[in-house]
């Protein structure tokens, strides 16, 4: 089994709503032939709890604006840690950077099929690394003006 139009229609506008809010490390993945309560997984990040929000918030105006979709169940809202929308055809989920890292949900779905994304989605790959070394980079600066 593989992804039916739907889903993918719906993963494609949702990665898309997630890149324009800057969103990082989209990916999508068919998760059909292994899970029977939905076709696929969308997962994107955000450096900040906010910044989280504001994806999911754009995540589901745009599937409802644009596809009439609506989530079945939101959950997570509260801290902004983790916000999993799903939308039975499609799960998407939002995470900090550092729970990002820490539950590594690629992991668990790397032997799944990876879906195409539009070139927006792509080009988020590697954001979250890059912006975590930027931290470190000025928390190191900040710790060396105080040791001065």
């Amino acid at each position: 089994m593989t992804a039916t139009d739907r889903s993918l229609e719906l993963i494609h506008t949702a990665a898309q709503a997630a890149a324009d809010k800057l969103a990082h490390d989209v990916i999508a993945y068919d998760v059909s032939d292994v899970l029977s309560i939905t076709d696929a997984f969308l997962l994107a990040s955000a450096p900040n709890d906010r910044q989280v929000k504001s994806i999911v918030d754009e995540i589901e105006e745009r599937l409802n604006k644009e596809l009439g979709a609506k989530p079945v169940r939101r959950e997570g809202d509260r801290e902004a840690r983790w916000v999993l929308l799903d939308y039975v055809d499609i799960v998407v989920h939002v995470q900090h950077s550092e729970e990002r890292v820490f539950y590594a949900l690629e992991r668990l779905w790397k032997d799944c099929p990876e879906l195409e994304l539009s070139a927006d989605a792509k080009a988020t790959r590697g954001k979250g690394e890059e912006h975590a070394k930027l931290r470190a980079a000025e928390e190191e600066a900040e710790l060396g003006g105080e040791l001065r």
